[in-house]
């Protein structure tokens, strides 16, 4: 027989929500770092992996995580998801903080595991930790090139965007009012969303579109020897754009699903295969 834990229900998703967001970075940031410093000492450059390569992992990452914490908090992994969660689907507003705190720790864990492990390969590649292997951990508005002259605002349009996209398809899929997967298969199918947006979105601003996956390894970076790790490739603080944007990002995606489709459902969940239809009470 199954024993229940003692645990608070709280105490158990933030456990959760810590957990499944730190094997989230530990696959993202890892492959950034295999593929950025690594693939910078192979002969010749670049041996280690390239941008597929990050957007699979990324995209696994999101499922592993998802399917690690799903049961007991909803595995939400991301503030963005949270707070648009309890504007559109009921989520308690008094848990919003507790889960992203948990998140932004989870993510800050595993950006120091991965910051422990690739030392020295890190300083091989990048003696004075620059810009250069900054974005193993966070973001970079054109993925740290001068050349690719996006900015603050560019890079926050970006973000509002791409985690709009994130959080719409994730209201689609998680509606059991729509055709949400079957057999299990929604960690699955978030991952390729998070996939889908790394290949399509990812040259502004580095797809954070999650404000604990980049606040959480930016301050373990700046912690460990990143002195650059608050501001951008021009000097400016950029730290608050993959914050701000998703957040909002995320209630734009919500609106966007409820005007588009949310509010064309019908008002009963379909009755599951196999059993008979239940009248609606007079």
């Amino acid at each position: 027989m199954a024993t229940r834990t003692r645990h608070s229900g709280l105490i158990r998703e933030l456990s959760a929500e810590f957990a499944g967001t730190m094997v989230l970075i530990l696959f993202g940031a890892g492959v950034v770092a295999q593929v950025v410093a690594g693939g910078a000492l192979t002969n010749p450059p670049g041996g280690l992996g390239n941008h597929d390569s990050i957007a699979w992992a990324w995209g696994l990452g999101v499922t592993l995580g998802v399917y690690v914490a799903a049961r007991i908090s909803g595995a939400h992994l991301n503030p963005a998801v949270t707070v648009t969660l309890a504007v559109f689907r009921g989520f308690p507003w008094k848990k919003v903080v507790p889960y992203a705190l948990a998140q932004t720790a989870g993510a800050f864990a595993a950006a120091l595991l991965v910051r422990w492990n690739y030392t020295e390969v890190l300083a091989k590649a990048d003696p004075g930790h620059t810009f250069k292997t900054q974005f193993v951990f966070s973001t970079l508005p054109g993925n740290g090139s001068i050349a690719a002259g996006v900015h603050e605002w560019g890079a926050f349009r970006d973000q509002v965007i791409g985690t709009a996209i994130l959080l719409m398809v994730i209201l689609a899929i998680t509606d059991l009012l729509n055709a949400p997967p079957g057999a299990n298969m929604g960690p699955f199918i978030t991952g390729l969303i998070v996939v889908a947006i790394g290949m399509a979105w990812g040259t502004n601003a580095g797809y954070a579109i999650n404000p604990a996956r980049d606040f959480g390894p930016r301050l373990a970076s700046y912690l460990t020897g990143y002195g650059t790790a608050w501001r951008d490739q021009w000097g400016n603080f950029y730290f608050w754009v993959p914050i701000a944007g998703p957040l909002v990002g995320g209630i734009v995606g919500g609106v966007a699903y409820n005007f588009f489709v949310g509010r064309f459902l019908p008002t009963m969940a379909p009755e599951p295969p196999g059993r008979a239809p239940t009248r609606p009470e007079a």
